[in-house]
């Protein structure tokens, strides 16, 4: 068990990362660590689902072991693979040398020394720093057998490998799921999370995120950003900055001494908050500017 004695705490060993979180998300992590259950998390791209597993394990001195997921993930790549050439290597070198045992060959051949251990394996294996931290990061883009393979390392929290048995963890690793949502992902595997649905956050809560993550900002200068950003995210568009597209932009703004929004300024930074053609052509000429005025309005309206 992990020795998380309270939301508050979660919050702020998250916000010693840099990692801001709501009340809402804190709580289901805490009771993620504390009743030892994986965490799904679901949400747009960019909102911060996968830099919260980058920061538990920071937090937490852990290893995080990270499985990408894409289009044809398998068991055996996400587990384990043989080293084929190391194998091969090895089998004629016993041929050369002559009188070898068969037996004893193979036995050597499907040992640890030729096991290249992926991701959910290493996850089952001990660390000196405690289980580590999981990230089984986009299972939508994953095919559903996949996901069923997953409900018996999420339920039993151990692998299968048929030339050397079942391999159980000693103890849980602290695992993190995440979803862009481009496809459902199947009940069977939800239940055995805790679920959580990251959202945009409110202006309040993205100040302070950008204000941790971009420190050099002035303050005048990153409530243009985040006020703009968050019109911009009721525009329609195809796909709408998250909040690491509004960390990128204001580096951005930084690296070229932006002091103040102008539409002049958003013009030439376009493609770091938007990363598609169509978008960007939307904000070409006065669409900048309309925005950009909103903006600013809603800002005096709030002083």
């Amino acid at each position: 068990m992990n020795n998380i004695s309270s939301i508050d705490a979660v919050q702020s060993m998250l916000a010693e990362q840099g990692y801001i979180c709501s009340r809402a998300l804190g709580t289901v992590v805490f009771l993620s660590l504390k009743l030892g259950r994986p965490l799904f998390l679901e949400g747009e791209a960019g909102v911060g689902k996968t830099e919260i597993a980058k920061a538990l394990a920071a937090s937490m001195g852990k290893r995080l072991i990270r499985l990408q997921c894409y289009e044809g993930l398998d068991a055996a790549t996400a587990v384990y693979e043989w080293n084929f050439p190391a194998q091969m290597i090895a089998i004629r070198t016993a041929e050369a040398s002559g009188g070898t045992d068969r037996v004893a060959l193979q036995a050597e051949l499907f040992s640890d020394e030729f096991l290249i251990e992926r991701p959910l394996l290493q996850a089952m294996r001990p660390d000196e720093n405690g289980a580590p931290v999981l990230l089984i990061d986009e299972l939508d883009r994953t095919d559903e057998p996949f996901e069923a393979f997953l409900l018996e390392a999420l339920s039993d929290f151990q692998v299968t490998i048929p030339e050397l048995g079942t391999i159980k963890a000693p103890e849980p690793p602290i695992v993190i799921v995440t979803s862009n949502r481009t496809r459902e992902v199947h009940d069977a595997l939800k239940r055995r999370c805790l679920y959580h649905w990251v959202d945009y956050p409110n202006f309040e809560r993205e100040m302070e995120i950008l204000t941790a993550q971009a420190p050099e900002a002035a303050e005048t200068l990153s409530r243009e950003i985040v006020a703009f950003v968050q019109h911009l995210r009721t525009e329609d568009l195809f796909k709408k900055p998250g909040v690491a597209e509004t960390i990128d932009w204001a580096k951005c703004l930084l690296a070229l001494d932006v002091i103040a929004l102008s539409p002049e300024a958003i013009a030439d930074t376009l493609g770091a908050i938007l990363k598609y053609q169509d978008d960007i052509s939307k904000l070409h000429g006065s669409e900048a500017k309309r925005i950009l005025d909103q903006a600013k309005a809603s800002l005096e309206q709030s002083q």
